[in-house]
């Protein structure tokens, strides 16, 4: 058995493919159920804005990355997808998988939202049984880990999410948010992430849209100088406003250039969802400008070197804490010798009662006292065996002594 990761993410793949393999929650089941028939042990599916990777667990590794290459280029049918896909086997997959729930990998260097989303993907893959007893493990411990690396080291502290780097991008082209007017799309986390940072900035009135309007009012208590739109009337704030940011979860461009209106004022656009909500030919019309999410990568490379510093802690926690996942692996290979041992007892307990049993004319309680006795006697026999052989720190040496073990006892 071993691990790998299969995918594209923003370190080497632009939004424009990344948007094409993003898989939605129906897909997902289909590409699990997928892996799962082609003899894959363990697969868990991550899609963000930032990255569509596949993790698996199986025999044959090499042979099964080939299955799940094979799976992105059938299944998206995107042209020459193989030119960005990467992976990772053995312990540089499951160190990446430590390094992109602590946020280590991200596009901001220690967000937060991406812990979520690993909690979420495992969540997915361990409701429809295809995150199992190595995952699981895998999983919980980088998620753990995520968390304890956040607290020592605060590296999330300062304010960097994409929204909050839209933000800044935003302040950056126009001098100064205060007074402006935006409108928001959407009302997932980033949008309200942005609401809040817009908040900061003294706007005048924050527009705010999303495709059901009852949700609206649920939340025009919660930010000052919000004034919420139905969907369909977001084309006619644009003369309004200075600023529109999108963070939706369509499929579908929410923002086209052949229904927009002419405007004498100038828009400057933020684009920060994936698949993107923005006609990218936006920027072909005056006074009109588009910037999506590889567009804030620039700006986060300026703004990260302190959590660059932190993140070095963060790797060095990290790589503890593989070193005890590692060794917890060894102690697993061990498990279908003490099933066998306990088996074997099982067996040699329940031949033993049966002709006990026949012989001697015994009452309820007697029987029960001879079960215990007989269970607790056989328990002793391979409880040293067993304890010894999860102490063997030696690989090598543990696989000798697992063969040996297994031929004394006939197993």
């Amino acid at each position: 058995m071993d691990f790998a990761v299969v995918g594209v993410n923003h370190n080497n793949t632009p939004i424009n493919i990344r948007e094409t393999v993003s898989f939605t929650d129906t897909q997902k089941i289909e590409g699990i159920n997928f892996l799962l028939d082609n003899g894959i042990e363990e697969a868990v599916i991550l899609s963000t804005c930032n990255r569509s990777e596949v993790y698996i667990y199986s025999k044959n590794i090499l042979d099964k990355v080939e299955v799940v290459k094979n799976f992105y280029q059938d299944y998206f049918d995107v042209e020459n997808i193989e030119e960005f896909l990467f992976n990772k086997t053995g312990e540089e997959a499951i160190k990446h998988v430590f390094n992109v729930s602590a946020g280590l990998d991200s596009l901001v260097l220690g967000e937060d939202q991406i812990l979520g989303q690993v909690k979420d993907a495992h969540d997915f893959a361990r409701q429809l049984g295809s995150s199992k007893k190595v995952f699981n493990k895998l999983f919980r411990e980088a998620i753990t880990v995520s968390k304890d690396i956040k607290t020592t080291t605060k590296i999330s502290h300062q304010p960097l999410s994409i929204s909050y780097i839209g933000i800044k991008c935003l302040k950056e082209k126009m001098g100064s948010l205060e007074n402006k007017n935006a409108l928001v799309i959407g009302l997932g986390k980033m949008s309200k992430l942005a609401m809040k940072h817009l908040e900061e900035e003294q706007l005048n009135n924050i527009y705010v849209t999303n495709r059901s309007y009852e949700k609206l009012k649920n939340i025009q208590d919660e930010y000052k100088n919000l004034i919420p739109i139905k969907y369909e009337d977001r084309y006619e704030v644009m003369d309004k406003v200075d600023i529109v940011i999108s963070a939706t979860a369509s499929p579908h461009t929410v923002l086209k250039k052949a229904e927009m209106p002419k405007t004498s004022n100038k828009l400057i656009m933020m684009d920060i969802a994936l698949p993107r909500d923005i006609d990218k030919n936006l920027n072909e019309l005056e006074n009109i400008e588009v910037y999506d999410i590889d567009d804030l990568k620039k700006i986060s490379q300026a703004n990260d070197k302190k959590r660059r510093e932190l993140a070095c802690i963060g790797e060095l926690i990290i790589d503890e804490k593989i070193e005890e996942f590692n060794e917890w692996l060894d102690t697993i290979k061990i498990d279908p010798t003490i099933q066998s041992l306990n088996d074997k007892c099982s067996d040699i307990r329940e031949d033993t009662l049966d002709y006990i049993y026949r012989k001697l004319d015994l009452n309820c309680r007697e029987k029960k006292i001879i079960d215990k006795m007989l269970t607790s006697a056989l328990k002793r026999l391979v409880r040293e065996p067993i304890i010894n052989l999860k102490q063997i720190k030696d690989s090598g040496k543990q696989e000798e002594y697992i063969k040996i073990v297994e031929e004394l006892f006939d197993l």
